[in-house]
């Protein structure tokens, strides 16, 4: 019987860790969604610009005239990186889902054990 509740104890350690895993992964999408927004606006005011209007870039105290070109290209290439992120983090996201299913299965299952055999050594 000690030997099934620590077994037990092992199983529910695991699901713990992998609930804990989810939530890091779904605070990290939340976070690449908020950037993904940050940019998609950047993205919109770049198109309400005209040709002849000046960029700057902020980097630390100091704004520093910035190519529009290279600007939306650094821009675009951020949202590329961006939504290949959420993508990974999504997948991600889904196997750990399905892992901590198994992991809830096999809780089920060796507590159904444990509940079918202390009835039976009453018995």
């Amino acid at each position: 019987m000690a030997e099934l509740q620590a077994l037990l104890q092992g199983l529910s350690d695991d699901f713990t860790k992998l609930q804990q895993d989810l939530q890091t992964s779904v605070q990290a999408r939340q976070k690449l969604e908020a950037q993904k927004q940050e940019n998609l606006g950047v993205q919109k005011e770049f198109s309400k610009l005209k040709d002849d209007e000046t960029i700057y870039k902020l980097i630390g105290p100091v704004l520093l005239k910035q190519d529009r070109t290279e600007a939306e290209s650094t821009v675009n290439g951020r949202l590329e990186f961006i939504n290949n992120e959420i993508s990974r983090q999504e997948d991600q996201i889904k196997e750990t889902q399905v892992k901590i299913e198994k992991k809830k299965g096999e809780i089920i299952q060796l507590q159904t054990a444990a509940q079918g055999g202390g009835q039976a050594a009453r018995a």
